[in-house]
């Protein structure tokens, strides 16, 4: 686990709301769970809210429902009549201003129809393109839901779609830690895979490990492998596998972020001034660039295609000039400077313990032997970091220019 996620675990957490949660986990506990009070849920429900979403958001939401799965599989069917079939994929997007700056992050649930259940024949029929009574539930940022809805609201125009704030209803969940970055959930629960015909998988099981009977069910994070899954879930419903996890305050998972260098929700990424590209929507798969139009589009296809982008967001580590981490020592917005120049490098965003993340120039945060500090206190030192997840081409101009020089 990730070295300040690993500290916090060794302490409690105030406001745990279950019996185990009023003492610790173990250090390294391999799997957290947590609920997200950060987000709220907002349902779109009509025969026209996906291609509704599909219109205005920056991913290819007809794309990712059509498929069962991100994987390329064939459909899985449910292995009973009474149990629905499995979702498709959750998908990660962005509703941006016209002139091409960030506004809101919404993760994109769809459950499975009813029209794919089994018929009593065991055969599974035909699913519809759309379903009359389509739904797409919504996980946003809580401090913006009222905002958000108004904005979708004007979208609306004629499209027959509903749009309702349903936070009381349900509730966002992750699943996250260093045992659960690249698991399946058939793998997480044995029984998953040890029950049935000769040596064929129980899909039946697989569906209790990973969801209910009502069909809702972790999913991979769109993001991330190394985020785990995440999942939304009915209020008065414990998610599946939390039981025999440790379920953890959302700091957690804000550190497991943090650390990994993603940033989430309009308190992290600015609303109205973020530049989707600059906050690696790109590798976070939040953007297609094959789809048609959308809201914002003409500014990322012309980002996109110039090829470089020179400033992005960057984990960052807080030390003293002994490189002894420093906690809670710097506030959001704080400038970092380059020591030697003086010169601004970039702006903190999120500061949690001796972590952040910070909008900074490649060009200097990354080059070698590089030092940077607070502005405001230059015993204070920065370290970019250069997360294990980023593409090779998001540095490699900068390295040829560094290496010319």
């Amino acid at each position: 686990m990730l070295p300040l996620a690993r500290r916090l675990l060794r302490g409690p957490l105030p406001g745990r709301r279950r019996r185990f949660l009023h003492t610790a986990p173990p250090a390294d506990p391999g799997v957290l769970a947590c609920r997200l009070a950060s987000r709220a849920v907002v349902r779109f429900r009509g025969p026209e809210a996906a291609r509704f979403l599909n219109s205005l958001l920056t991913n290819d939401v007809l794309a990712h429902f059509s498929s069962p799965n991100s994987e390329s599989e064939p459909p899985r069917y449910a292995p009973t009549p009474n149990v629905p079939a499995r979702a498709p994929p959750a998908v990660y997007a962005a509703l941006l201003t016209p002139q091409g700056r960030f506004l809101y992050d919404l993760f994109l649930y769809r459950p499975a129809p009813s029209s794919q259940m089994l018929d009593r024949t065991g055969s599974a029929p035909q699913t519809a393109e759309e379903d009359a009574d389509g739904e797409v539930l919504a996980d946003v940022d809580a401090a913006e839901v009222d905002d958000l809805l108004a904005c979708f609201k004007r979208y609306r125009l004629r499209s027959k779609v509903e749009i309702d704030n349903v936070s009381e209803e349900f509730l966002c969940w992750q699943r996250f830690g260093s045992d659960v970055a690249h698991a399946e959930p058939s793998t997480q629960e044995p029984e998953a895979q040890s029950i049935g015909w000769g040596q064929g998988t129980d899909h039946a099981a697989e569906s209790s490990a990973q969801g209910n009977g009502h069909g809702w069910q972790w999913l991979k994070d769109p993001r991330l492998d190394i985020l785990g899954y995440r999942g939304i879930f009915p209020a008065d419903t414990i998610p599946p596998l939390v039981e025999s996890d440790k379920e953890a305050d959302e700091r957690h998972y804000q550190l497991w972020r943090i650390e990994n260098g993603v940033a989430e929700g309009s308190t992290e990424i600015p609303k109205g001034e973020a530049i989707p590209l600059e906050y690696n929507f790109a590798g976070l798969n939040a953007i297609s660039f094959e789809k048609g139009c959308y809201i914002g589009q003409e500014l990322i296809a012309r980002t996109h295609h110039r090829g470089v982008i020179r400033k992005r967001l960057l984990p960052l580590k807080f030390v003293d000039e002994n490189d002894k981490e420093l906690e809670q020592a710097v506030a959001p917005g704080s400038d970092v400077v380059d020591v030697v120049s003086g010169k601004k490098v970039g702006t903190v965003s999120t500061a949690l313990g001796s972590r952040g993340m910070g909008l900074l120039r490649l060009e200097e945060a990354l080059k070698q032997n590089s030092s940077l500090a607070i502005s405001e206190n230059r015993d204070l030192r920065v370290k970019a970091i250069k997360p294990d997840w980023w593409p090779a081409e998001w540095t490699q101009v900068l390295e040829q220019q560094s290496a010319a020089a």
